[in-house]
């Protein structure tokens, strides 16, 4: 992808008010990297949709993976290091280990780490709060591993990775906690983003050691409309172990790592041109990516996307929605968008959790195969 300056005005009507964007710089044009929603939150109304991420549109891995190593080569070669690259419950926990994985191609000194809402019952190092979101609470988990262990503790630059980024916010509070927690040697920050909107926030609250990349950059304004009802937002923001408890054994990113393995149904066969469509589920994305990649690789028409706690309305970028329970044994809602019954020839539906925790209705509607991580 090529830097180029491309200012562009965007806007969306939704329900609750008028959404206005100017874009100041863009990887691509501007409609091919994002699209908007709404949210089913009353806090926040809005909601910038990728559709590079493999989120809440299904997208290519290829061109997922066009846009790790684009954000990854905006990285400043000369950070210190260690250096930690920490990507953002739930929706950027998979963009941050494609950043990772980019990086750490020329950095043997980094490793990776996510925010989760999934306690994996082991120690925890700090815990920050994204306030607008529908799930406000992070937990960040010490890692196990004592040389991984290592390397966080004494990392020199953190590498924060999330979707987007609105006012900077929820950047500076996990700075603040890891220092506060103590992550006393961090000399540089750097925020990762597909999108920008924070007008270089982090960089004015933190200071001259941190630096900010994206593929989009610009501003918003929202326009509320005062009269609209706000929504009936589901409780998605549970912060527990559930039914399922998930082993630490077989972390992905969680505990902290160096690289992840490609393990996912090793002996899995497709057929040239095969229509597939790869879905992780919550957090776990990281591993059933690297299968997407793979069956990409063999010559089947592959798309990746992912299950989600987010309640987002119909409309705009969300265009379907299916609605089951998650299969955490939480008890609470879970989604997905933009993945019809009958789209695809193969859905495959992969889980750190076991198939029987896969909601039947999902499996059934979309007739789907669930595979299983560790089997």
């Amino acid at each position: 992808m090529e830097c180029k300056v491309v200012p562009t005005s965007l806007s969306a009507t939704l329900m609750r008010g008028l959404l206005e964007v100017e874009v100041d710089e863009a990887m691509l044009a501007p409609e091919s990297l994002f699209g908007f929603a709404e949210r089913r939150n009353p806090k926040r109304a809005f909601l910038f949709v990728s559709k590079v991420l493999g989120r809440h549109i299904p997208v290519r891995p290829s061109l997922m993976a066009a846009s790790f190593d684009s954000l990854a080569a905006q990285i400043p070669a000369d950070l210190p290091g260690p250096v930690l690259v920490i990507g953002m419950a739930e929706t950027a926990v998979g963009l941050g280990a494609g950043v990772h994985r980019a990086y750490s191609a020329t950095r043997a000194d980094s490793m990776y780490l996510v925010s989760t809402r999934h306690p994996v019952g082991t120690e925890l190092f700090t815990r920050f709060e994204e306030e607008h979101s529908h799930a406000s609470a992070h937990l960040i988990h010490l890692p196990v591993d004592p040389d991984v262990r290592e390397l966080m503790l004494n990392a020199r630059s953190l590498v924060l990775v999330d979707d987007e980024a609105s006012t900077g916010k929820t950047f500076v509070n996990l700075h603040r906690a890891l220092v506060d927690a103590g992550l006393s040697k961090i000399e540089r920050v750097v925020t990762c983003v597909l999108t920008d909107w924070s007008a270089g926030a982090v960089s004015e609250c933190i200071g001259e050691s941190a630096t900010q990349v994206s593929l989009v950059k610009g501003s918003y304004r929202f326009h509320e409309d005062s009269s609209a009802p706000l929504p009936q937002m589901p409780d998605v923001g549970t912060v527990s172990v559930g039914e399922w408890p998930l082993s630490s054994a077989n972390d992905w990113g969680r505990l902290g790592v160096r690289s992840v393995d490609d393990t996912l149904a090793p002996d899995l066969q497709v057929k040239p041109g095969e229509k597939i469509i790869v879905i992780g589920t919550s957090e776990f994305v990281w591993r059933p990516f690297l299968l997407a990649e793979r069956l990409e690789r063999a010559g089947a028409d592959v798309h990746f996307s992912s299950t989600s706690r987010s309640p987002i309305a119909l409309g705009h970028a969300i265009d379907h929605a299916l609605s089951f329970s998650d299969n955490y044994g939480l008890g609470i809602p879970n989604f997905i968008y933009n993945v019809k019954p009958g789209q695809f020839d193969r859905v495959l539906i992969c889980s750190e959790t076991p198939a029987q925790a896969v909601p039947a209705s999902l499996v059934q509607t979309l007739k789907a195969e669930v595979i299983v991580d560790g089997q």
